[in-house]
């Protein structure tokens, strides 16, 4: 046990400091990507897999991995390049996303790097809409690609969005429609942008949308510039916490460190999961943590929030 606090305090000093740690692979070919540690469980040789009928093809076979069962798929083909060959030559990243475990297929693992959140920058305009990626770095000089891993699991495994009967209450849906309440969503994730964005509004609650953490705060701070306490302007913010440029620790540190923006309520919704994350979440003074993606559970967050604003109000 004095081994797992260790290391959490020895992440959580990273909190406030806008860092992270990136897991660097490759494919076929030079090309380098990168995949944030937090999500990886850890990184073996390829086992023998066992394929599966009528399996989606990006979904290479399952491994039989410490008394337990994941699906192995092909990152370059979940990718549109071709499947990688000679897989027992390859390696597979266990990771964690979403409370779920599977592995990734890929050609090599190089190292761990340590990296400044303000260095990883969106994906270039001319990347198109249907990339894969969530962000850019640079390492030794050479371009890094990070994989948007959960528009991968949402093309292979597609999430439930539907809120389910009897989770939306009519009462509490007409009021904040009415009085324009609206809930401010911070994401890097495109797919995960449209998840949030459709389950907040089917609760009749108007939003507004940036996609990363500096977005978030320069539209906070030039609310505040106004004289507008983003309490008052927002019920909630729902913010991501890997994201180019600010992630969403800073974020929460940056706004709990500005009185203009006292009471601001700020939940962290996230793929990422375990005792380090909840560890941060506490630090950094957020009011509530939500793995991703649970729809049930986020629309009775948001209501419950909304519910708690206009009582203070009426």
């Amino acid at each position: 046990m004095a081994g797992v606090l260790d290391a959490v305090d020895q992440r959580t000093q990273l909190v406030g400091q806008n860092r992270l740690e990136l897991l660097l692979f490759r494919l076929d070919g030079n090309q380098m990507y990168g995949i944030n540690v937090f999500k990886v469980r850890e990184v073996l040789q390829c086992p023998k897999l066992t394929e599966l009928p009528k399996r989606n093809p990006i979904v290479r076979g399952i491994a039989h991995i410490r008394g337990g069962t994941i699906s192995v798929m092909d990152m370059a083909l979940a990718m549109g390049s071709q499947p990688l060959d000679d897989i027992d030559n390859c390696f597979i990243i266990i990771s964690e996303y979403n409370m779920a475990v599977q592995g990734f297929l890929v050609r090599s693992v190089e190292r761990i790097v340590n990296l400044n959140w303000e260095n990883i920058h969106p994906p270039p305009r001319g990347a198109g809409k249907d990339n894969y990626l969530t962000a850019v770095t640079e390492v030794d000089k050479k371009i890094v690609e990070i994989i948007d891993v959960e528009k991968i699991l949402a093309e292979v495994s597609p999430m439930n969005e539907n809120i389910g009967e009897g989770v939306i209450q009519v009462e509490k849906v007409e009021a904040p429609a009415q009085q324009e309440i609206s809930v401010l969503i911070a994401d890097d994730s495109s797919v995960a942008r449209k998840q949030i964005k459709r389950c907040v509004e089917k609760l009749g609650v108007k939003t507004h949308v940036v996609n990363d953490g500096k977005q978030a705060l320069d539209h906070l701070k030039e609310l505040a510039e106004q004289g507008i306490n983003p309490r008052d302007h927002y019920a909630l913010l729902i913010s991501d916490i890997e994201m180019p440029e600010m992630d969403g620790y800073t974020l929460t540190a940056s706004i709990r460190d500005d009185a203009r923006m006292a009471g601001f309520y700020i939940v962290l919704h996230t793929s990422l999961s375990g005792i380090f994350n909840q560890a941060m979440v506490e630090k950094v003074g957020a009011d509530d943590f939500l793995a991703k993606f649970k729809p049930d559970e986020l629309a009775t967050l948001v209501q419950n929030r909304i519910d708690s604003v206009l009582t203070v109000e009426s």
